[in-house]
This record gives C-alpha cells, structure tokens and sequence, in this order.
C-alpha cells in the first residue's frame, strides 16, 4: 500500500539531518521531462536536479549502460586497472579537446581536486613559493558545501559557524574585468581564477558579453590558470556544449567548430552521468594535469566501472540528440513566452539556452505576504516543479529533451500561474 506524501516527509524530518528545505512533493517516478509523485500525479520537472538529468529522467540508452556495467563489474578501486576506464578517458578528453581527465565523483570533490591541481602547478611550474599561492574567487559564486569551498563563499548561510576558513583566497567581484586585472597585477602569487560561466544558485546571473573571453586573456596575461566550474552549465545546458565556448563557431553547438574561450582546467559534474550517479571530471592539459604525482590525488570510487560506461552513454546522448541546439533554440523560445507575460510581480527574466530565471517582486496577495515559494507552491498544484533561490528568483531549468510542444504546455502553465496573482499589492523591498 502507498503511504501518504506527508508519511515519507515526516520520515525525513525525523530521520535525516535537517540541512535541506525541500518542496512539498513526494517524486517516485520520472521519465524524459516528466515525473510522478506518489499519488500518480505528474509533473514538468523544471529543475532537473540542478542540471543533473539534461538528458531526461532515466533515459533508456544510459540506464542500459548502468545495467549491463552493474552485471559484469562496479568498482575496482584505483589499485588496479579496470576494462572501461581509459575507454572513457580517451573519449571524454576527445570530446573536450583535452590531453588528460582526472575522474572523481561529485561537483564539489572536482572542484576541490582543481584547487589542489592549481597549487601544485603554481608551485611547480610557475614558481610561486610554497604556500604563497592565491586563488581569485568571484563573489556571489556556488561551487559547493566542502570546507574548502565555502572558504570562498560570500553567503553567509554557507560560512556561518564553519570557521576558521581555508588561506589563500581573495574575492573580487564577477562580471568585472577591471577588478580581475587589478587583483592579478597588484599580486604575482596569484594562481589562478575559478568562475562559474554562469551563476546558477546565485540566480542564473548571466555575465557581460566578452567577460569570459577578457579573464581569460588576462588569467593569460599573468600566468594565471583561468578555470571553469561548468558542474551546472556544462553538457548542453547554456545551448553550447559549453557555457564559456560563448560565440563559437559550431553550427551544431556541440564543439565542431573553435570555442570563444577554452579554460585551462575544466571541472565538469552532474549532467556528465544524465543523474544516475555521481561522476564528476576536471580535465586540463599535460602541462598542468601531470603535477599531481601518484598517491597525491585520488578517490576509491573515481572511475569507476559504472561511472566510466554511464559517462560515455550520458556524452553520446548529447550529440545524438542535438541537445545542445535543443536547449539553444528553446531557451529563446521560453524566454520570448516569458517577455510575454503581463504580471507586475514579474520584476525581470534572464538566462541562456534552458539554464533561466524569473525574478518575483516581493509581494501582498489576499492580505498575507508572499514570495517566489508561494509562486512555486502554486506551479507544483498546477503540474510544473521549480525552485526559489534567493527566495525571490525562481530557475527554470527542463531536461534538455523538452521538445517545443512540451515547453509551450509548461509556459502555459507558468503563464496562467503567475497570472493567477495578479491581483496583487506589492511590498517595498527591503
């Protein structure tokens, strides 16, 4: 029998620590762009578990390889060889257009793995002096929960009673190029720059034009390594393969062609596995990759049997189904439905390809307050699941499956909700 959705909530309240606010909805099922709660009832998934099922929920050819893996052989460990592992290696640096791949498991252990890369090559190959280095972070940036990453973080919900912080990081401001040639030419033990091309927990906070194609010539400039936390942008989701190839010139918008910019290292997460499992990458050249010398770096389950033959199906799926063009030409689309809709609790919409967000004002409805949970609240009962950040910013972000008859139903849906508020008083922001 079926237990009721608040049985399954109060399971968690009780047993699990409490460092999530979940939406009210219980899922037990997902398929392409949809999923099911326990009642039966479905639903547009418009988070995609943070960009983590680009490909759809429990896309065939991806769980085929999960189950054919899982029969033969899951895991090794790295103290011995294993049939798969440079079978992906091989194809994920072709793919990429890197020389060597590190394979770890989550976003966050890429990104620490690609801090650590970025201390051994400034003590090795530039010659910074040990324990000098500084790495330049971007404020308002989300590259994780681990020690050393919120170390970096400016929220203070992420640094609040974690102290004392890891040394050897400086905040500059993003989207600010000036800010990035100062910090670099006022420093010479700077190591290098970690930049989402695209903040996401932030809010889909899109850069200037240019900005990413400027840091990287400056990072240049200085001898500095300009590094990509692409966890969330990468495979497809900006409607390039990757966000900071910005104006490439790939017709496909999957790496035919040049990127505009190509970083020094590149951390990779997520959608890499289509949301099967954790499998997380951070990929560079010789010159930089081949500082970390064995028993400095690893991870039990880092390329593993599964993650190898997961990852290499979860790749193909992207260009087999173009799902870079998709999220390209339907990200236009959604946010030509979204320019459309006459609400005044609509401050402002921006994004790339399907990574995108509405910003609700803050506002009074049938004399109780509200913000962009309410909204959300209201777009689960209507059928669509979404996610505040920032309580007044709502992302959307669908499987990069959606087909176009699929996205217009979900902007109907959006639509109607949104304007289902409109009799509305606004609060003053505070």
């Amino acid at each position: 029998m079926t237990q009721s959705q608040d049985y399954y909530i109060g399971l968690e309240d009780k047993y699990g620590a409490h460092n999530y606010h979940p939406l009210p909805v219980v899922l037990e099922r997902g398929e392409g762009v949809y999923v099911w709660d326990t009642d039966g009832k479905r639903y547009y998934d418009f988070l995609s578990a943070y960009s983590a099922v680009n490909q759809g929920h429990c896309h065939p050819k991806i769980i085929k390889a999960l189950t054919d893996q899982a029969q033969k052989l899951t895991l090794t460990s790295r103290a011995f060889y294993n049939d798969s592992l440079g079978e992906y290696e091989k194809y994920i640096t072709d793919y990429f257009g890197f020389d060597k791949v590190l394979p770890m498991n989550t976003g966050a252990e890429a990104v620490e793995t690609a801090l650590k890369l970025c201390r051994k090559w400034a003590y090795e190959k530039k010659g910074i002096a040990e324990n000098e280095a500084v790495i330049l972070f971007a404020t308002e940036n989300f590259h994780g929960r681990t020690l050393g990453i919120i170390s970096a973080s400016t929220d203070p919900d992420s640094r609040k009673g974690f102290g004392p912080y890891l040394p050897g990081i400086q905040i500059i401001p993003y989207n600010d190029a000036d800010a990035l040639a100062q910090a670099l030419a006022a420093n010479p033990n700077i190591a290098g720059f970690i930049v989402e091309p695209i903040q996401g927990e932030a809010g889909v906070m899109v850069p200037d034009e240019g900005y990413l194609k400027k840091a990287s010539e400056l990072c240049k400039k200085h001898n500095a390594l300009f590094i990509a936390d692409e966890v969330q942008t990468g495979i497809a989701r900006t409607g390039r393969l990757l966000a900071t190839c910005g104006n490439c010139t790939c017709e496909d918008k999957s790496c035919s062609g040049t990127p505009e910019v190509k970083p020094d290292i590149l951390i990779l997460g997520k959608a890499l596995s289509g949301g099967v499992l954790p499998v997380s990458a951070v990929l560079a050249n010789d010159e930089i990759m081949l500082c970390i010398k064995p028993g400095e770096h690893g991870s039990t389950f880092g390329g593993n049997p599964l993650a190898n033959k997961v990852a290499i199906a979860a790749l193909q799926v992207v260009k087999e189904e173009k799902l870079a063009e998709n999220a390209y030409q339907l990200g236009i689309l959604f946010r030509e439905r979204m320019a459309n809709i006459n609400s005044p609790i609509i401050e402002t919409y921006r994004g790339k390809g399907l990574l995108n967000a509405v910003v609700i004002t803050p506002f009074e409805f049938k004399g109780e307050n509200k913000t962009a949970m309410d909204v959300c609240l209201k777009l689960r009962d209507n059928g669509l699941l979404a996610k505040p950040t920032h309580d007044h910013i709502i992302r959307f972000a669908p499987p990069l499956v959606i087909t176009e008859a699929e996205l217009h139903a979900a902007c109907d849906i959006i639509e109607a909700t949104i304007l289902s508020f409109n009799d509305t008083r606004f609060l003053l922001r505070t």
